[in-house]
């Protein structure tokens, strides 16, 4: 079953990895393999392999069948249906799904994706399970396309979300006077946070109680989720199979003891049957309270392998369990290989399981659980840099003292407090939650202490696969049994994970990133010993925005540990947003600015330097630092190789000054468009001066400028430019170097299935 579940596994991650579906009749290699099984079944791998391969294709292809279409983008639809969970609150407003029961355009019924994700500004006040209808704006799945950043739109197909949009405030929108029985878990979730919040009122860990106990971390501070994540803590907070077996345990124990009182009882079911369907009964409970999230799902599945085996009198190994658990998992649903939680929760049970029985034999119980928490840390070490780039060097002394805080007692108190809060007594329920936010108060103190520490995590770049294999092999050689010669050469197979670096520009040579940030500008010069970072994208909310979003992981999965220069054009909030994220994640030697409120050295004409026998010239502006476009910093970088042009928002009146001025200067086998391609720049004058053989528009999704103008393109492409935009391309990487100019789009080189197709 072991080897099955592991080609089970290929056979879906195998589809994953396509740029698209296959086709369904690939499956018809089930056929061949099913004989061969029967003929031996050491050919069972095989039917399994190709039964995830079609799996997967086939489930795929149901959910891109539920599409948008095109024509609908950006039109006035009515939509009628009913919050389908947990609004989630923004900086102006709110966000959730909706569950789509009709739709109309000019008044006639048209197909939109059954469920949808809808922001709205503060004027409406919306709740799980409630029907309203709504006039949206759709558009299909598009997100940010860029080296070591998150992948929106495999999130909003993980979720089955096959359009986003926004409400329109005119028409007005209408609650409705309909109700459904599918949304009443939701709906008490619902007023279960409401009521904690209640009770709690403004306590600094509300946020975190409501998150144990309904599965809502909308109220978690970003300092709170950087003290966790820090602390390698995170899975701590959301409801997930830590708690749930947690509770399962309870019950298990609770029901099995009260089953087997009377003693009678156990003439008609053995007790640890009853135990068994108790603790599944309350781990799916506590599951509902989290809305049967993804990451519950699994767990729970997991959970009713190992107490189906007690209900069918099956002794199974723990590894055994654990494979059918993973197929059991995939069937139910494939696309969990997509979500990080999948990899880290089995791959935690699988360290425990393989370490338990080598775990040397001590009396302590203390010993023992911290030598199973250091053994998970260690075996979680090579995940942790593939999937986050970074590991919580305190996560072993962290948990050691967070787990049984949590677990023991901050969990059982909130459940209680949401029973209190459930049957009205108020009294209760309140001691209960102060006493959990005494705890959490305690517990935090040496959070923050550990989070403060300057070793308290690792971050680099994301490994190489092949390091990623050899790093797995060297920890199970570390973690193998007390006896098992030579484990300390588990240490020589970790070398290559540590050691080996990206790749990096030779001397004289230019590597350059126009990054995907939308409607914006971010980009990255590297040379062979410096990195300078031409601004920094846009601030999003108070939460977001492109710099820690895009840039930071960008500069982490390139092996980048310090900027030179953070070059900041002008002030404009989609240039300079996300200047002070930068700033605060990666050391900044200088930071030299055309914008009047952001510190530094002031952006002129005439600065210079030289890198690597790589010269950088500012060419603009002349006067002092504004907010005006034709103000940007204008940069020029030259090599013997090639050069580059980066004119920010520059527009026809500074572009005219700098062809009188500098036209000497201006000439470029790179540039990024003067001001996203709008129609008030790139004159044919500046275009002629700089003549450039690529040019690259940083602009956004579907954006209300609409940028780049049809005529600014009409003219580059008269001059024979190369056009390159980041909606379609994602980031657009140049390597410029003594061969001459090599070119990657990051969209193209890594395109799968669920991702946009190009714009035409």
């Amino acid at each position: 079953m072991r080897a099955a579940a592991i080609a089970f596994l290929a056979g879906i991650l195998s589809v994953q990895q396509l740029a698209a579906l296959p086709s369904l009749y690939w499956t018809l290699l089930l056929l061949p393999a099913l004989v061969l099984s029967l003929w031996h079944p050491r050919w069972l791998p095989l039917v399994f392999f190709v039964g995830g391969f079609a799996w997967i294709t086939w489930r795929a292809e149901l959910i891109l069948q539920d599409h948008l279409p095109p024509a609908l983008e950006g039109r006035d639809i009515v939509l009628e249906g009913y919050i389908a969970d947990l609004p989630q609150p923004t900086e102006y407003g709110s966000r959730f799904i909706f569950d789509v029961v009709r739709a109309r355009a000019d008044d006639a019924p048209v197909t939109v994706p059954a469920r949808v994700r809808l922001s709205s500004d503060r004027q409406i006040n919306v709740h799980a399970g409630e029907s309203w209808r709504f006039t949206v704006r759709l558009r299909r799945p598009h997100g940010l396309q860029n080296p070591g950043g998150y992948d929106y739109e495999a999130f909003l197909f993980r979720n089955r979300l096959r359009a986003t949009g926004y409400v329109r405030s005119e028409p007005s929108p209408v609650r409705l006077d309909v109700t459904s029985a599918a949304y009443t878990i939701h709906r008490l979730r619902d007023w279960i946070g409401d009521r904690i919040r209640a009770v709690l009122g403004e306590n600094n860990y509300t946020g975190l109680i409501v998150a144990l106990v309904n599965g809502d971390s909308g109220g978690v501070t970003d300092t709170q989720w950087e003290t966790l994540r820090r602390t390698g803590t995170l899975h701590l907070v959301a409801i997930s199979g830590l708690h749930i077996s947690l509770i399962a345990g309870v019950f298990y124990w609770v029901v099995r003891w009260l089953w087997s009182l009377p003693g009678v009882t156990v003439l008609t079911m053995p007790a640890q049957f009853a135990g068994a369907l108790g603790g599944l009964l309350g781990a799916t409970a506590y599951a509902a309270l989290a809305g049967f999230v993804i990451p519950t799902q699994r767990a729970l599945i997991m959970l009713a392998v190992a107490m189906g085996a007690v209900l069918l009198r099956r002794r199974l190994p723990p590894s055994q369990l654990l494979a059918v658990a993973l197929v059991s998992v995939l069937v139910f649903d494939p696309f969990s290989v997509m979500a990080p939680g999948f990899w880290l929760s089995f791959t935690a049970v699988a360290v425990i399981v393989y370490v338990l029985h080598g775990a040397p034999n001590v009396a302590s119980v203390w010993r023992k659980f911290g030598y199973l928490q250091l053994a998970i840390a260690v075996g979680m070490l090579p995940l942790m840099l593939w999937l986050f780039q970074r590991i919580s060097l305190v996560a072993p002394l962290a948990n050691l003292v967070a787990v049984p805080t949590f677990d023991a007692l901050v969990v059982p108190l909130t459940l209680f407090g949401a029973l209190g809060a459930g049957f009205g007594w108020d009294h209760v329920a309140a001691f209960a939650f102060r006493i959990a936010a005494a705890l959490l108060d305690f517990l935090w103190r040496l959070l923050d202490w550990l989070s403060s520490l300057d070793y308290a995590q690792w971050a680099q770049h994301r490994p190489p696969g092949w390091t990623l294999v050899c790093a797995v092999l060297g920890i199970a050689i570390l973690l193998a049994p007390r006896g098992w010669p030579g484990r300390a050469i588990g240490l020589v197979w970790l070398l290559p994970i540590v050691l080996v670096r990206p790749p990096t520009p030779l001397h004289g040579e230019v590597w350059f990133a126009l990054l995907d940030v939308g409607q914006g500008l971010a980009a990255v010069v590297r040379t062979q010993n410096h990195v300078l970072v031409f601004d920094s994208g846009a601030r999003w909310s108070d939460r977001s925005d492109a710099g820690r979003a895009v840039v930071v992981p960008y500069l982490r999965a390139n092996g980048v540990s310090r900027v030179d220069t953070l070059l900041i054009s002008h002030g404009d909030r989609d240039h300079a947003g996300g200047a002070a994220s930068i700033a605060a994640d990666i050391p900044v030697t200088r930071t030299v600015s055309g914008a009047i409120d952001v510190l530094g050295d002031t952006c002129h004409a005439g600065m210079s330097w030289r890198w690597d026998d790589v010269d950088f010239m500012v060419l603009n502006p002349v006067g002092s630092p504004s907010r005006r476009n034709n103000s940007s910093c204008v940069l020029h970088v030259h090599s013997r190789f090639g050069s580059i042009l980066l004119p920010a928002d520059v527009e026809k009146s500074a572009e005219q000054h700098l062809v009188r001025r500098s036209r000497a200067e201006l000439h470029a086998d790179i540039l990024v468009a003067p001001h996203h391609g709008s129609g008030t720049s790139s004159t044919p004058e500046f275009i002629d001066a700089v003549q450039p053989a690529y040019v690259v528009f940083p602009v956004g999704y579907r954006n209300r400028y609409h940028h780049p103008d049809p005529a600014v393109r009409s003219r580059y492409g008269e001059r024979g430019a190369r056009q390159y935009d980041s909606t379609n391309s994602g980031a657009i990487e140049f390597k410029v170097r003594e061969s001459g100019i090599d070119v990657s789009e990051f969209r193209a080189r890594h395109r799968r299935y669920w991702q946009a197709p190009p714009a035409p």
